[in-house]
């Protein structure tokens, strides 16, 4: 257990996780905000693959939110590269029967702390879709600040979209 969080623990990704990760991964409300590797539907075989991915990486990004010992969403990091390096990208879903108890929002605390405990990095960021209202408000909870909006920079389910970019720096 890497965080004990009001309701819910943060960990790393184990076996035994694929049924709870599979339902709360496949559904339509969460598909639509995330990226399209992000497969949907989510079947149990992709949550065997997830979960063997990140138990072969010698040091793990992703991380399941745990419920009453289910895996029921997950928050990660991309570190960035070349001139990038001091920024780190974050990303995160959590299952919909979840929404609206505060757990995505001490979630995303959590994570930017592990992120500046933990790497030599000045920034946290994160990319939003504009229709993806949730998702701001948890951001701005946690610090960030709204960068830019690149306009109809995502292209998602033959609809295109806004991208919001939010960030926190190292004080």
């Amino acid at each position: 257990m890497l965080y004990q969080g009001n309701g819910f623990v943060i960990r790393e990704f184990q076996k035994g996780d694929e049924a709870s990760l599979a339902l709360n991964a496949n559904n339509f409300n969460v598909w639509k905000s995330v990226r399209d590797i992000f497969p949907h539907p989510y079947t149990y075989d992709d949550a065997v693959q997830w979960i063997d991915y990140n138990l072969g990486l010698d040091n793990p990004v992703n991380f399941t939110v745990e419920v009453d010992g289910d895996s029921v969403g997950a928050v990660g990091i991309i570190q960035g590269e070349d001139v990038y390096k001091k920024s780190m990208q974050i990303g995160y879903w959590l299952g919909e029967g979840y929404w609206g108890n505060g757990i995505t929002t001490e979630a995303v605390k959590w994570l930017v702390d592990f992120c500046f405990s933990n790497f030599d990095i000045n920034r946290v960021w994160a990319s939003v879709f504009s229709n993806n209202e949730a998702s701001k408000k948890v951001l701005k909870k946690c610090g960030f600040l709204h960068e830019a909006t690149l306009k109809e920079s995502i292209f998602k389910n033959n609809i295109y979209f806004d991208e919001h970019i939010y960030s926190v720096l190292k004080q």
